[in-house]
């Protein structure tokens, strides 16, 4: 089995993000609903689309802030919903 990562990610409006996976599936995934059932100082900044917005692709895997202040399990990014 091959091991799952994103190849590509773009905003998808609503604080959702389009993700493009290495086993040639897409999906669009609302990270805002994650952010809202889990209020923190850490996540809260980033119910700013513009802030949002800034996610970066590192090994694989999608992530904000510079030390990762949002990182999700890739295997929960392509089912498509975060816990």
């Amino acid at each position: 089995m091959r091991t799952l990562y994103i190849l590509k990610a773009e905003p998808a409006g609503n604080l959702s993000v389009n993700l493009y996976f290495n086993d040639n599936t897409s999906k669009v995934v609302n990270i805002g609903d994650f952010i809202r059932r889990h209020p923190h100082p850490q996540y809260n900044k980033y119910l700013d689309e513009r802030l949002f917005n800034t996610f970066q692709l590192e090994d694989g895997n999608i992530v904000w802030g510079e030390d990762w202040d949002l990182i999700f399990p890739i295997e929960q990014l392509h089912e498509g919903v975060v816990c």
